[in-house]
């Protein structure tokens, strides 16, 4: 069963709300317009319930099919990056220093979408949750819609999640049982030594010192410290010291990520990261403090779903464009919330030959809408057939 002949007759339509978030980005939790852009089109649909303000500002929409079945949740992320557009597009953002450098415009346009479709025909049984997510970006707010009673305030027994993937070619996609996404836990170092003239090195502590040694000695932990048939990063991104070319620096800050396949590995990074830290600022005869934020957890996708999720992919595309084994991905992605409360699989869309994400010359393919949102379609009428 390929591309559904109603939502490849929609994509003009998919596109304008795509280019339209586009135009107007927002971050983490202060997507009001996105939100209310969100909740007027599933009222005008017909949704049986639309619910605001689910992890402060994240949407659901109750769509009902016939009596009985099961309830799928399908979900979707709204937020955009702070960062500043390069594409020259008609519809860039209008909002200075943000951009939907992640696709999430294209994900919330392609579940409107199939929520459209999914209200006009309702060939279900059971009960489709559309859920549109705030603060995916750093902000957790899968986590704060579960908090917030997600999963039970609407019966969810399922979830499955999606996200464009540059790279992949257009109408195809990947997915795997298991670990598919890192976890991702944010490193600060705070570093004082003794500060002093930079023709008296032999008086002070170098703080630029200590915190060149400590970057270079937490490589080792991967290298050392993690099985070579696993997978870990432990990356320093920020590394601030120091006002002026004469004087050695009293404080330094680092600042990082670790990340991981396992909870094992990552429980191995965080112990080890602080063992280097400690002991390397001890060496010097500096002082450290690491700060370690835990950020998002591994996203598991289950089996069962993953087959069944590559089993709804195969119909849309054929069994050819369905990559069942992509190698996992060390980015991370808060959708592990969800899969962590219910069985469910998330998946990859192709976007085509497009800049990569999280880059300023990034844009979501709108030739991808027809394929992505009749995945959704066919998932949700599969996983409630009666």
């Amino acid at each position: 069963m390929p591309i559904v002949n109603r939502i490849a007759d929609l994509q003009p339509e998919i596109a304008a709300w795509r280019q339209d978030l586009h135009a107007h980005p927002e971050l983490r939790y202060d997507v009001h317009r996105t939100a209310a852009f969100v909740a007027e089109k599933l009222k005008s649909f017909g949704c049986d319930e639309v619910v605001p303000g689910i992890g402060r500002t994240g949407v659901v929409g109750v769509i009902r099919g016939r009596a009985g079945g099961k309830v799928v949740g399908l979900r979707a992320d709204m937020d955009a990056l702070p960062l500043e557009e390069e594409t020259g597009l008609p519809y860039k953002s209008q909002n200075p220093g943000k951009m939907h450098a992640c696709g999430h415009d294209g994900h919330t346009a392609m579940l409107l979408g199939a929520a459209k479709y999914l209200a006009e025909t309702r060939n279900f049984s059971g009960t489709a949750v559309v859920i549109f997510q705030p603060a995916e970006e750093g902000g957790a707010g899968a986590l704060a819609m579960v908090k917030d009673g997600l999963i039970s305030r609407f019966g969810i027994q399922e979830v499955f999640g999606m996200h464009n993937f540059p790279g992949l070619p257009l109408g195809q996609f990947a997915i795997r049982p298991g670990a598919m996404m890192a976890s991702a836990d944010h490193l600060t170092i705070d570093l004082e030594g003794k500060g002093g003239h930079a023709a008296r090195p032999h008086l002070s502590i170098d703080t630029l010192l200590v915190g060149a040694q400590i970057v270079n000695q937490l490589q080792s932990i991967v290298a050392r410290n993690v099985d070579p048939l696993e997978a870990a990063v432990v990356s320093i991104c920020m590394f601030q010291a120091g006002h002026t070319d004469n004087v050695i620096p009293q404080h330094a800050q680092l600042r990082g990520t670790a990340r991981a396949l396992t909870d094992e590995v990552r429980n191995t990074l965080l112990q080890r990261i602080d063992d280097v830290v400690q002991g390397t600022a001890r060496m010097y005869g500096a002082k450290a403090k690491l700060t370690c934020t835990n950020g998002y957890p591994v996203l598991v996708n289950n089996n069962r779903q993953t087959e069944f999720a590559a089993a709804v992919a195969r119909e849309i595309a054929g069994s050819d464009k369905v990559d069942t084994e992509v190698a996992p991905v060390m980015g991370a992605e808060d959708f592990a919330f969800m899969l962590g409360e219910r069985p469910g699989a998330f998946i990859f869309v192709g976007n085509g030959d497009s800049a990569g994400l999280h880059h300023p010359a990034y844009n979501f393919n709108d030739e991808a809408i027809p394929t992505g949102t009749s995945y959704w379609v066919r998932l949700a009428e599969s996983a409630l057939r009666g």
